[in-house]
């Protein structure tokens, strides 16, 4: 092979790109993460690395001069696969070695775009729908009032500084019924140390059928190459794993995708793009709900779909080719929980018999379950956290359309 692969992050994130560019082109992939746990930890597609600096600069700068004094013959195509990991690669580009393959924005528009009080402002410029939005500050304490009426979404601005900042009760997002509650949340999440803003919005009524996923690649020259969307049909709904897609049918929606297509062509971006999208049935319109400068965790979706993301990378950084505009349109399942589960949780019946057509024709793809990779500890954990789901909804969903008979 032409190429080195090292890849950052320990998660399905990280393992579905490892994946990728295994299947593609059979090569092993080295990739640090903080922890030794699944899905990573004693996978065979992968050389995983745990160290518990490799988020922080100063740990990230020496895995990069580690690696790259023993890897200085070919290019190194660097990925990071969560957010602190792209931040950092955005960061210190300048420094990296120059024989790394970098397909990352400059830190000044990853910042400006992941921090969601300044993406917003940027989909109004460009006339794209998102949800009606307060933006709260530290200083108004108790004193302000919404443009809209509860229940309302509460997250904050900055990502990275929130999780930077844990506490107890924390969630990746919040749904407040009442001003009582929101305030009590607020509380908590200034408590804990964060003072950035944070961001609160009108929900968007509608169960997770509501949600679609749109992943970009933008080439070496800002042009975007590659897009394909999915209709979420279930989420994850565990504190921290809220909105994370545990069922995704590919489904083009062309106007949607025209917009942002636009959009990603006039910032001039670079690599993968992912972004968050619900229909609201109140006025026909999908609207974005934030951006990740990175390919999302559920990416395999992609690939499954026909578009493996690794050869878009090699063919536009290590080939050089003009890569033609392509809109995926192949149908696909993407599916990380039990069939048991996805029919029991996805209210719609609708949706539930394409489930079960799409996984009658083979058209269906869990990252996770890989034919290659199958240890004997890699194996108990995978099917350890496969089979945990049951456990896990009926915990934070209970009782559903489907057994009331719906």
């Amino acid at each position: 092979m032409d190429f080195y692969v090292l890849l950052f992050a320990g998660d399905i994130n990280v393992y579905s790109v490892a994946r990728a560019f295994n299947d593609e082109y059979g090569i092993i992939p080295k990739v640090y993460g903080k922890y030794k746990t699944f899905p990573c930890a004693f996978s065979r597609i992968m050389d995983y690395t745990n160290d518990y600096k490799a988020d922080t600069r100063e740990g990230f700068l020496r895995i990069i001069r580690e690696y790259a004094f023993n890897h200085k013959d070919l290019p190194v195509i660097l990925m990071g696969c969560g957010d602190s990991y792209v931040q950092l690669i955005g960061d210190l580009k300048s420094q990296l070695p120059s024989n790394f393959i970098v397909p990352v924005i400059d830190e000044d528009l990853i910042r400006n775009l992941t921090h969601k009080e300044k993406f917003y402002e940027r989909l109004e410029e460009n006339d794209i729908p998102f949800p009606k939005t307060f933006v709260h500050k530290k200083e108004f304490y108790g004193s302000f009032e919404l443009p809209f009426d509860f229940p309302c979404i509460v997250k904050p601005s900055n990502g990275i500084a929130y999780w930077a900042h844990p506490f107890p009760t924390q969630k990746k997002v919040y749904k407040a019924e009442t001003r009582e509650e929101l305030n009590g949340i607020l509380g908590q999440i200034y408590g804990a140390g964060y003072d950035d803003s944070i961001i609160v919005q009108d929900f968007v009524p509608g169960d997770d059928s509501f949600m679609r996923v749109l992943t970009c690649y933008s080439d070496r020259k800002g042009k975007v190459k590659m897009m394909c969307m999915g209709h979420v049909l279930l989420e994850e709904h565990t504190p921290h794993g809220l909105g994370n897609h545990a069922v995704i049918i590919t489904e083009p929606v062309k106007a949607v995708e025209e917009k942002i297509r636009k959009f990603l062509d006039e910032t001039g971006y670079v690599g993968f793009s992912n972004f968050d999208i619900k229909y609201d049935e109140r006025d026909n319109k999908y609207k974005v709900f934030e951006i990740n400068v990175r390919q999302g965790r559920s990416n395999y979706y992609v690939t499954g779909s026909g578009e493996n993301i690794a050869k878009l990378v090699v063919r536009d950084f290590i080939h050089e080719m003009d890569i033609p505009f392509r809109t995926v349109t192949e149908e696909n399942l993407f599916m990380v929980v039990p069939k048991g589960v996805a029919l029991k949780y996805v209210e719609n019946p609708v949706y539930r018999g394409e489930i079960l057509r799409l996984i009658r024709e083979k058209k269906a793809h869990n990252p996770l379950f890989n034919r290659k990779d199958l240890g004997l500890k890699h194996l108990f954990y995978l099917l350890k956290n496969y089979f945990g789901h049951y456990h896990k909804y009926k915990k934070y969903l209970g009782k559903t359309a489907y057994d009331k008979g719906k």
